[in-house]
């Protein structure tokens, strides 16, 4: 298994100066991350989808991973858990990074399922520094589907974890957004991208964030709600 790692990982070149971004097919996956490198890694759902990409310091992998609850309507499957695990490769092998951990929360809220929003996650180098910016997004659905589920931005910069958690209500007074403080020291290029995407869930009717989130945002404000 040692000498297949090996194999695949150096006929996988990058470049220092560039970074490139690849989803892994089905096979891919089968092959990198058989069971045993599964279960090494504590990853006990199917792995969705599995992101690679490199910077000067190496080369990684993302595995966005979900349970499977049940198939709702014969057609639409429900995860109540999900899991992220970010993996550098070292020595042939791979040691992991970070990890993301999370659940629906079914008697408190009525949520009945939570998933990674892969439309809105990233891997840029948004700073133009050399070194890939993950951004992972996930949300949840409620009672009322989008209107009452809950959003989660996490951001990886030069190692450290910062995040955005934000409640969607049917009622203006249930809306809430929670930013973490230390999210504005991040560079400004970044915080702008989360805006972004936060512009285009709204657009995309999946978030209703409280009114005047823009300017509470400039404010550095850390939580925001229409509650008066």
């Amino acid at each position: 298994m040692r000498f297949l790692l090996l194999l695949l990982l150096a006929t996988t070149s990058y470049t220092p100066l560039f970074f490139q971004i690849e989803i892994l097919t089905n096979q891919q996956i089968n092959t990198l991350f058989p069971s045993s490198v599964q279960k090494n890694f504590g990853i006990n759902f199917p792995i969705y989808r599995a992101y690679k990409y490199s910077d000067k310091a190496g080369q990684y992998y993302c595995l966005l991973t979900e349970n499977i609850d049940k198939i709702a309507n014969g057609k639409d499957t429900l995860h109540t858990k999900i899991k992220a695990i970010n993996l550098k490769v070292e020595k042939a092998s791979f040691i992991k990074l970070w990890e993301i951990n999370d659940f629906v929360l079914a008697k408190e809220k009525q949520e009945s399922n939570i998933w990674f929003w892969t439309k809105y996650c990233s891997f840029n180098d948004v700073d133009k520094d050399g070194i890939p910016d993950p951004i992972i997004v996930y949300g949840t659905k409620g009672a009322n589907g989008y209107d009452d589920g809950r959003i989660k931005f996490i951001i990886y910069y030069k190692d450290q974890k910062y995040a955005i958690r934000h409640q969607n209500g049917v009622l203006d007074f249930e809306r809430e957004t929670q930013v973490d403080k230390a999210f504005y020291s991040l560079p400004k290029a970044i915080q702008a991208s989360i805006q972004q995407k936060m512009e285009a869930m709204t657009e995309n009717n999946q978030a209703i964030f409280p009114a005047g989130w823009q300017t509470f945002m400039k404010q550095q404000k850390t939580a925001f709600h229409e509650r008066q």
